[in-house]
């Protein structure tokens, strides 16, 4: 009871910073966003947004520039307490990219905002410093959650996303309390979040299974994809690119071009008209590759903001190409290429499955479940989260990795 009631303080703290966080946050993201769409000329600024990010985070944030990596660093191996900063120079950062024309999400600003204010709590005499990495967990499980509105994916994403193939079951009562209570502060605030279809399914059958698990793959090669184009992107400008506040300018330019070249701005941004178009008829084919591409440019130079938007508008609408030739509905395709690309990127497959639980119905549970599964391991060690630490290898052959960080591989 002792514990209960101490985590039950601890967290009711942790979801009411994150949940006011994250309510402010969404609400000032739409606003960005409309300002951006009624005036497409700022477009032309882009490079100008990326050199405010760049010496923004060179001259106060070299600290925390690892953003999400940081906090699982911190979770792996404690040394102190998250600089304050974090938080308002990834809001800021992430509102500028945004702004400008960026192609990038929300969801690393959210965990980021989460991890930092709770982290913040460590200094009370409730917590034991020992405890400090499940306080960590909570913060980022409520972000997650309280950006989604998925308690249920939030929570366990904090336990998952640390190690591929293990839990962080010591956390799970302080996970879902945060997850749950952050979900209810920042709709007590009246910030809503998109509602998508409910799907429909077909009749269980093997064949449908095989399916599944075939378009698993593909969602799988892509999350690997997408993370090792955005590391090369990063890799690249690092090398040729001395001065770091430059990258992000010459990443701009590059976006910028890009977008004049296509003549429309449906891959910039979040894209979530984009998304919601694919669960109600066909699109291009290669909407998922452009994406793709412009997330990959913009996150790799060094804009802020998060990977997991532009991976539910990558999966979504190669679900939706994938349509054309696998004899599934096109918005269950769409659905489940929604959350399991995000799944294979980010190692995630239990907490992409709740997800699609929570967004599109439980009816779609097993046929999402067993993409994300196979999705997670066709993307082999790699993800969007250099620190992500192997607990138990995907395949007996790399036990070798095993206690390795993705980024050392």
């Amino acid at each position: 009871m002792l514990y209960l009631g101490r985590w039950l303080l601890l967290t009711a703290g942790v979801a009411l910073l994150a949940g006011t966080a994250a309510a402010g946050f969404l609400v000032a993201l739409d606003w960005v966003t409309s300002w951006r769409e009624a005036h497409p000329w700022v477009l032309l600024l882009l490079p100008l947004g990326g050199l405010l990010v760049g010496l923004l985070y060179y001259y106060l944030g070299r600290g925390v520039e690892a953003g999400n990596n940081l906090l699982l660093d911190e979770v792996h191996r404690p040394t102190a307490i998250v600089p304050l900063r974090m938080a308002p120079l990834v809001l800021v950062g992430t509102l500028l990219t945004h702004l400008f024309g960026g192609s990038a999400g929300r969801e690393g600003t959210a965990v980021q905002l989460g991890g930092t204010l709770a982290d913040q709590l460590a200094r009370l005499p409730l917590l034991r410093p020992r405890e400090r990495p499940t306080l960590l967990i909570a913060g980022i499980s409520a972000g997650l959650a309280a950006v989604f509105g998925t308690p249920l994916a939030g929570s366990v994403f904090g336990l998952e996303v640390f190690f591929l193939g293990r839990l962080r079951y010591e956390a799970i009562l302080p996970a879902f309390l945060a997850a749950a209570g952050a979900d209810l502060v920042t709709r007590a605030w009246g910030v809503g979040h998109t509602p998508y279809p409910t799907l429909m399914v077909p009749a269980l059958s093997a064949q449908h299974l095989v399916l599944a698990a075939g378009v698993g793959v593909v969602f799988g090669l892509v999350a690997r994809l997408f993370a090792g184009t955005t590391h090369a992107v990063s890799r690249f400008f690092a090398a040729w690119v001395a001065w770091p506040p430059l990258r992000p300018v010459l990443g701009g330019a590059g976006v910028t071009a890009l977008v004049w070249a296509l003549g429309t701005t449906d891959y910039i941004g979040l894209g979530i008209p984009t998304i919601m178009a694919s669960f109600r008829g066909p699109l291009e084919p290669y909407a998922f590759a452009l994406k793709l591409l412009l997330t990959a440019l913009t996150l790799g130079a060094g804009f802020k903001g998060g990977e997991v938007t532009p991976l539910f508008f990558i999966g979504a609408t190669l679900g939706n190409a994938l349509a054309l030739v696998v004899p599934l509905p096109l918005p269950l395709l769409a659905g489940m290429g929604f959350v399991a690309v995000f799944a294979g990127a980010a190692n995630t497959p239990l907490a992409c499955t709740l997800m699609a639980m929570e967004l599109f119905g439980a009816g779609c549970g097993l046929y999402a479940g067993l993409a994300c599964v196979v999705s997670y391991l066709f993307s082999g060690h790699r993800g969007i989260y250099g620190a992500q630490v192997i607990g138990e290898p995907k395949h007996r052959r790399w036990l070798r990795q095993q206690g390795k960080r993705l980024r050392e591989l």
